[in-house]
């Protein structure tokens, strides 16, 4: 009998779970869907299968538990319960995986505490990943699960680039140092970009630029991350929706002292009101962009400090490198406002960068190159695809063949 080739991946949030079902002989997908609103009266699963037609279901799913039996409801009425033997493994999208896991991991006991542990780090992600892998275990004792940690990607950084210039020990105690996030996504996009160049990752050098509604970038010397702008936390670096970026942390101490706020207060300050929505009211990029289109001067200044902010760190992250092969936009931002990243390269062209103006206005699904013919550096933009990295990821470890990034 043939080895088992599919891997169900599952990126469980507080209130959701996204997931989805893959044949890893040639990664297509055999079913996708999202339960959300998970806890409320209000819940919606919406399920579809490859080729076929979306099916929604509402009303209450009361816990992580009832929406993955749920799940496993939706995928047995397409022939893919979680019961079939082609099932070869769940992969889990963990966001922090502090120090300890630097790559796809099969969860145990040790593993589970450990992720645990690191719930302090990541309050609103670490436990919700949790719940999404034991609901998993329990649906499938005997199948391996593996997490694929959302900051594995960075622990490459030199201690140069990951830690913080405090009070050693302070920072070893509490764990204080630069983790990084979107590892899932910058690491997929970084090789996707060398396949693009016909070359081999490890013969690359790639600034990726992950421009969301969260926003990072990362500096990919050979394959290996040598830097990255989120931190201990996805506060810092960029400026983003709705999170400030980086900035002075005597404003914290400025905003306790004048103007009287509690810690609880300036956290969500800085990571639910700052960023684009604090400048300008809009955290949709394409808001942003009709405003300055017709002139709004708050919409139009938050755009240049977005792009700013972003010129900076493509500046820096090329001297990190020293030598730069490729840039590469991704994410919703990265891939579809072509207005950021015209913005974003101008004035660069001592450096080698600069886009192709018809190149960069055609939208296409795939991976492609934006920048002029003979360009010394390749500016590209690359769909992201962390489902199929986690997969990849899983599928590559259950079959022992290691690690794929």
């Amino acid at each position: 009998m043939s080895s088992p080739t599919r891997v169900l991946v599952l990126n469980s949030g507080s209130s959701s779970v996204k997931y989805q079902l893959l044949d890893m002989r040639d990664s297509s997908r055999l079913a996708v869907g999202l339960v959300e609103r998970i806890g409320e009266q209000t819940s919606r699963l919406k399920h579809t299968p490859a080729g076929g037609e979306s099916r929604e279901r509402g009303g209450a799913i009361a816990d992580h538990d009832a929406a993955l039996k749920a799940v496993a409801e939706e995928l047995a009425k397409d022939g893919l319960g979680l019961d079939s033997p082609e099932l070869a493994a769940i992969g889990h999208r963990v966001v922090h995986g502090g120090k300890s896991f630097t790559e796809p991991t099969v969860v145990d006991d040790a593993v589970l505490a450990e992720i645990e542990r690191l719930i302090p780090v990541a309050p609103l992600h670490n436990p919700a990943n949790l719940t999404g892998i034991r609901t998993a275990q329990s649906l499938r004792p005997d199948l391996p699960q593996v997490a694929v940690f959302d900051t594995a990607f960075h622990t490459t950084m030199p201690e140069s680039a990951a830690r913080y210039a405090i009070d050693v020990e302070t920072a070893d105690a509490h764990r204080i140092r630069r983790y990084g996030f979107h590892g899932t996504s910058h690491a997929y996009v970084s090789r996707t970009t060398a396949e693009l160049l016909g070359k081999d990752p490890s013969e690359v050098n790639v600034i990726v630029l992950h421009l969301g509604n969260g926003a990072s970038a990362s500096a990919v010397r050979g394959g290996h991350c040598v830097d990255t702008s989120m931190g201990l936390t996805p506060l810092e670096g960029l400026v983003m929706g709705t999170r400030s970026g980086d900035m002075d942390p005597a404003v914290i101490f400025h905003l306790m002292r004048v103007g009287g706020m509690s810690a609880d207060e300036i956290d969500t300050l800085l990571n639910k009101k700052s960023g684009l929505i604090g400048l300008c009211g809009d955290n949709d990029m394409r808001e942003i962009r009709r405003r300055v289109d017709e002139g709004d001067e708050r919409a139009e200044l938050a755009f240049d400090i977005y792009i700013h902010r972003l010129k900076k760190y493509i500046g820096a992250y090329y001297a990190v490198l020293g030598r730069v092969d490729a840039v590469a936009f991704t994410a919703g931002v990265g891939e579809n406002a072509a207005p950021v990243r015209e913005a974003a390269l101008a004035g660069l062209e001592e450096l080698g960068l600069a886009v192709d103006g018809e190149r960069n206005a055609v939208r296409g699904d795939g991976a492609r190159l934006i920048s002029p013919e003979g360009a010394r550096v390749a500016v590209a933009v690359v769909p992201t695809d962390e489902e199929l990295e986690i997969a990849t990821q899983t599928y590559a470890l259950v079959n022992g063949s290691g690690n794929h990034t």
